[in-house]
């Protein structure tokens, strides 16, 4: 199939970014284009509010969330983490949703039902985007959006990429049927912490997003709070690790956690929020020796 692209054009002008996601002139669009938002269950709003404000120095937009009663930190144009409380005993902390901005919303929307799935009817949320939830195959709520109009804003000067989110997987097949077969992502890179074992899946969008979704294999079920809070994460891209670890530092971070090459050969750094959800940050390209496997795509971030 052809995948021509949505493309997202960015200008960085006097300290801020102007944006606009511009469609081509072709109509065969990509399924998914962007892996765009995250929405994250809290138990103490202000605190967590705190956090990504004050020591990620991410920019609140609370009139552009899709719930009403959320908080939204804006990591890019169109890039996004949701802050949404808790709000009975059925809720949990952590990664509650997933979302990728969709240029053909009805048509997906057509195929999740033909291919069994009950998505919801396509509503409009606060900032005009048209979207629709669905639960992947093991249950995971997933979102599709289309875009708003660009505008000029000021991002964090440690991070503007959402370059992955990863999520507790039991049937990678299962999981590949959505993620792959439908949505059309491909297999960017896999690995684990012996050379002999697939821990990690990595499903890559297609140019010239490049960013993915990762599928955190062999998680015990019993596990506890803190190993579901390394397993069910987000990754924030950087050109430097190490001068992100700086930024963070001044900004009040007080973790103990130091920067190291993962099997995946990218410089890593990772820190928890307030409710113990992992926040890695890692460098666009690898440095170091690769495990496992080739990487089977381009690298998201700057041009490489």
């Amino acid at each position: 199939m052809n995948r021509a692209t949505a493309l997202g054009a960015c200008l960085f002008l006097g300290g801020s970014f102007a944006c606009q996601l511009v469609a081509p002139a072709s109509s065969k669009y990509p399924i998914v284009a962007e892996l765009g938002w995250v929405r994250m269950r809290v138990t103490d709003l202000e605190k967590s509010r705190r956090f990504y404000k004050e020591i990620l120095e991410l920019r609140e937009f609370p009139e552009k969330c899709f719930d009403s009663e959320g908080s939204c930190f804006w990591i890019n144009f169109g890039r996004n983490i949701e802050l949404l409380p808790i709000r009975n005993n059925s809720e949990k902390a952590g990664i509650d949703e997933i979302g990728f901005w969709a240029p053909r919303l009805d048509s997906l929307r057509k195929a999740l039902v033909a291919s069994g799935f009950e998505p919801s009817e396509i509503r409009t949320g606060q900032a005009q985007q048209r979207f629709f939830e669905v639960r992947d195959p093991e249950g995971h709520l997933v979102l599709f959006f289309s875009p708003t109009e660009g505008g000029s804003y000021v991002f964090s000067p440690i991070s503007h990429h959402l370059i992955h989110t990863g999520f507790i997987v039991r049937n990678r097949a299962a999981e590949d049927m959505f993620y792959k077969d439908i949505l059309g992502l491909h297999l960017y890179w896999q690995g684990g912490m012996k050379d002999s074992d697939t821990d990690w899946v990595d499903m890559q969008l297609p140019p010239p997003s490049n960013g993915w979704v990762e599928y955190m294999l062999n998680v015990r079920p019993d596990a506890d709070h803190h190993t579901l809070g390394v397993m069910n994460h987000i990754a924030l891209g950087v050109p430097d690790i190490h001068a992100a670890q700086q930024q963070l530092i001044k900004n009040g971070w007080t973790g103990s956690e130091q920067p190291k090459l993962g099997r995946d050969g990218k410089w890593q750094l990772n820190l928890y929020d307030p409710d113990d959800t992992r926040i890695e940050f890692m460098e666009f390209t690898p440095k170091g020796k690769t495990c496992c496997s080739e990487f089977t795509g381009s690298h998201p971030g700057p041009k490489q």
